[in-house]
């Protein structure tokens, strides 16, 4: 018996591992992507992609022989179902909070034999994330945030998406529900919405472009505060709501850059 070595062969069905894996210098060893992965850039260039992100092609997967697959959430429960029952070998992660995300960083990186370079690379992202809410710590002001998720039903903020408001310097006006795992437990009513009064409002419509114009006909909406100030952004989904190495970096600039500019 050889001594293990890491799976060599990485089926990815989430963007957020494939870029994990491409940090820690190991993106060799991804051999399938998903349709929705944009971080690194040149993963899509390298790599064939082999799923959405409810589901993908048993085949396809198959037919790389990968030595394991990585998902994420009860979302992808399906997918993962078929595969296993095809013999694969598959490993789900639910990180729903910034510790968790880091958590899954230090997690694959011990799978490829990356376990410094991955206590290394949380060390310097939680150095960061500590300094920037340092700073806010003391803000006399934070502003009141609505981040929407989707828009019908109308879905707030998941846990790390309001983690990172409050780092950045902000209120989540429905921070209370952020911890619910199931996007069920994080519908929200447009009269809630109405009755919060948020300064400031985020907006990644998971899958697609978020339209501007219909938020604002709303009934209602006129009286926001957000929408009279015209304080209304849009994050990237694959920015923010990318449980990885986005979110942590990109994802929350924006949230600063749209919070200071409500200041």
């Amino acid at each position: 018996m050889r001594a293990p070595i890491g799976p060599q062969r990485i089926v990815c069905l989430t963007e957020e591992p494939t870029e994990i894996l491409y940090t820690l210098g190991e993106g060799q060893r991804i051999v399938g992507i998903s349709a929705y992965t944009v971080r690194p850039s040149e993963a899509k260039q390298e790599k064939p992609v082999v799923s959405a992100f409810i589901d993908g092609s048993v085949h396809k997967i198959c037919a790389l022989k990968p030595d394991l697959i990585i998902g994420f959430s009860d979302i992808q429960a399906d997918l993962a179902r078929k595969l296993i029952a095809a013999n694969q070998q598959v490993l789900i992660f639910n990180q729903r909070s910034l510790q968790e995300i880091l958590e899954v960083i230090l997690a694959i990186g011990s799978l490829v034999g990356r376990q410094l370079e991955a206590v290394q690379l949380c060390d310097r992202y939680l150095r960061r994330l500590e300094s920037i809410q340092a700073q806010n710590a003391n803000r006399y002001e934070r502003p009141r945030v609505y981040f929407e998720e989707w828009d019908e039903p109308m879905i707030s903020g998941i846990q790390w998406v309001s983690e990172l408001i409050d780092i950045a310097g902000g209120g989540d006006i429905f921070s209370d529900r952020a911890r619910g795992k199931l996007a069920k437990e994080r519908f929200v009513q447009a009269e809630e919405v109405i009755e919060a009064q948020p300064d400031i409002v985020f907006a990644s419509w998971c899958g697609k472009p978020f339209d501007s114009v219909a938020f604002r006909a709303r009934p209602g909406f006129d009286r926001l505060p957000a929408v009279q100030k015209d304080q209304i952004h849009e994050v990237p989904s694959e920015l923010i709501l990318q449980p990885g190495p986005a979110c942590l970096t990109a994802g929350l600039d924006h949230l600063i850059e749209g919070i200071r500019t409500a200041l």
